[in-house]
């Protein structure tokens, strides 16, 4: 299972960035996965920012995204999307994308959950 980030870029606060995180593989059956994206800023600790089981769409947030960004997917390109509106300076960070064989609400939040990793796309956004 290989999964590639896309979409980080350049934004000023209040703009809008969508990534996207594209799997692929042929070991990779998407309605066994949970998809979720991670952050990690300078200095800090690799955070959880949303994640989606593929099978039925259910998703999660953390609280510092929730309202602003949404995670999709899209059954037909293997991706799955995180729309980020009303960005801030604090949202500025490497963000990456992981692929989880199990979805427990009380622990998908937790990087060592998952197995698969994206490379990263960063995001800065300037105040």
């Amino acid at each position: 299972v290989q999964l590639q980030a896309s979409g980080g870029g350049l934004v000023q606060a209040g703009g809008s960035l969508r990534l996207s995180c594209e799997a692929f593989g042929r070991a990779f059956n998407r309605y066994r996965y949970a998809v979720g994206w991670f952050r990690q800023a300078p200095g800090r600790e690799r955070e959880f920012v949303a994640v989606i089981k593929w099978s039925d769409g259910t998703t999660n947030y953390a609280d510092s995204v929730k309202g602003r960004f949404t995670i999709s997917r899209d059954n037909a390109a293997l991706t799955v999307l995180l729309q980020m509106n009303n960005l801030t300076h604090g949202d500025t960070a490497v963000y990456y994308c992981a692929a989880a064989t199990t979805f427990i609400l009380g622990s998908i939040r937790r990087p060592s959950e998952y197995q698969y990793w994206g490379q990263g796309t960063q995001v800065t956004v300037s105040s």
